[in-house]
């Protein structure tokens, strides 16, 4: 049996084909006597029992699966991508940090370094130290010792303009320690500069412009004209680093006057 419209829309669909005039009269209506009538056209069946052509279809089972599967690779594809991206991310973060405490602990050996001064001081013993003196015995000296002037004062404290700097490495780190006096003062609490530092090598220009592996000289207030500092880390390549030494008092030759 055939789908069949209903008699009122058949008519609606007649007419809008076909142009139909309102007083057209399809089987088994009436409108009195006087009324003209028209005998239904052959096609009208044909469009009555027509069936519409968009009519709605669902998904089967097989293309739901399928369109979760490639939903589920977008996300996973998604997934991994935002975690190559955060993961880069931290990486350059860590690096960048590195490069930073590089930068900070040759700003501070420039610094220092750069206005050394050549004042003898005393030890916390009470002996007498060299105004620039080094150590390489382990981290029970520190590597570095010397004077530098240039230190402000804010606060108008009680206090030189001079201050004594010491350079350690222990415990796989270098430090920098300060003292508030110059002479028999304890030393105030270091401040890492650098972490997993495994070595320091120093060697030490002198006015004849050679390089020393160490700096015991025989004059206790000469300084060196630079200094090359090399830091080896655990797992980064070493760091080679130069810095020029302010100038100090002529190196005096021996057999001449006053030496």
């Amino acid at each position: 049996m055939k789908p069949t419209l209903s008699l009122e829309t058949a008519k609606q669909l007649y007419n809008s084909l076909y142009n139909s005039p309102p007083d057209v009269l399809f089987p088994g209506e009436s409108r009195g006597p006087d009324s003209p009538t028209q005998r239904w056209p052959e096609l009208a069946p044909a469009y009555a029992g027509a069936r519409a052509s968009g009519d709605a279809r669902g998904f089967t089972l097989i293309e739901l699966l399928v369109a979760l599967m490639i939903f589920a690779m977008l996300a996973a594809a998604g997934v991994l991508l935002l975690g190559n991206g955060v993961s880069a991310q931290a990486q350059v973060k860590a690096r960048l940090d590195d490069m930073a405490a590089v930068q900070r602990a040759a700003g501070a050996l420039a610094g220092d370094l750069g206005q050394a001064v050549p004042r003898i001081t005393r030890t916390e013993a009470g002996t007498l130290a060299p105004a620039f003196w080094s150590h390489s015995e382990g981290e029970g000296q520190p590597v570095l010792q010397f004077v530098r002037g240039g230190w402000d004062n804010l606060g108008d404290l009680p206090r030189p303009s001079l201050q004594k700097v010491e350079y350690w490495v222990r415990q796989g780190r270098l430090e920098r320690r300060t003292y508030a006096q110059l002479d028999g003062a304890a030393g105030d609490d270091p401040a890492a500069l650098l972490e997993n530092v495994e070595s320091v090598t120093l060697r030490f220009r002198d006015a004849q412009g050679d390089w020393r592996d160490d700096w015991t000289p025989t004059q206790p207030d000469l300084l060196p004209r630079a200094v090359e500092l090399t830091i080896a880390r655990t797992g980064e390549p070493p760091v080679t680093m130069a810095f020029l030494v302010a100038p100090g008092p002529p190196e005096k030759q021996e057999g001449a006057p006053g030496a």
